[in-house]
């Protein structure tokens, strides 16, 4: 488990520099970055997370007016499993480079892929292997106002074949950002 933390946190470490620096650097007048709030369900499982979402890292404009961002999401996470599943609860960290191409400046669909840590390797009845897992989304999304959004994805968390078991953890996921 040392070695995973380590790898986790000099990856994390990694991003979160280029993600500070591509903040300032890169930073998009129309996906200014921002703080929110995630809720995941499953049917053993729910997900209470916030979530700081970086300005555009990178952005690329179509000539139909749609465009493709490059954002960073750092979080922190508690999952509680229901009564009878053991241990009932976990926190995560994370820290996902997403895509995301908006349409009209209204809608847009989004997917992601990054390193996450949880403090246990087992929850809610399963053996998770590893702490060091990775997270995936797909979603779709709206700009709610010119400062807030609010989007619905479907997450998978797993170890990558790390190591064995890997039963993976899924989700459905609503997530509100605040944008500032």
């Amino acid at each position: 488990m040392q070695k995973e933390l380590k790898s986790f946190l000099v990856a994390s470490a990694l991003a979160g520099g280029a993600l500070l620096y591509g903040s300032h650097a890169l930073a998009q007048e129309r996906n200014p970055g921002g703080f929110g709030i995630t809720a995941g369900f499953h049917g053993d499982y729910q997900r209470l997370g916030l979530i700081w979402e970086s300005p555009s890292l990178w952005q690329h404009t179509f000539s139909g007016g749609s465009r493709l961002d490059l954002v960073g999401q750092l979080g922190a996470a508690y999952w509680r499993s229901d009564s009878n599943l053991r241990p009932r609860n976990v926190w995560q960290f994370s820290a996902v480079p997403a895509l995301r191409w908006t349409f009209s400046d209204a809608y847009y669909v989004e997917a992601g892929v990054g390193p996450t840590f949880f403090t246990r390797t087992n929850f809610a009845d399963r053996e998770l292997s590893t702490s060091l897992q990775f997270g995936s989304h797909v979603g779709v999304g709206m700009y709610i106002s010119p400062s807030s959004q609010i989007d619905l994805s479907v997450t998978h968390f797993s170890n990558a074949g790390i190591k064995r078991p890997n039963p993976g953890l899924n989700l459905v996921q609503l997530r509100y950002i605040q944008r500032f």
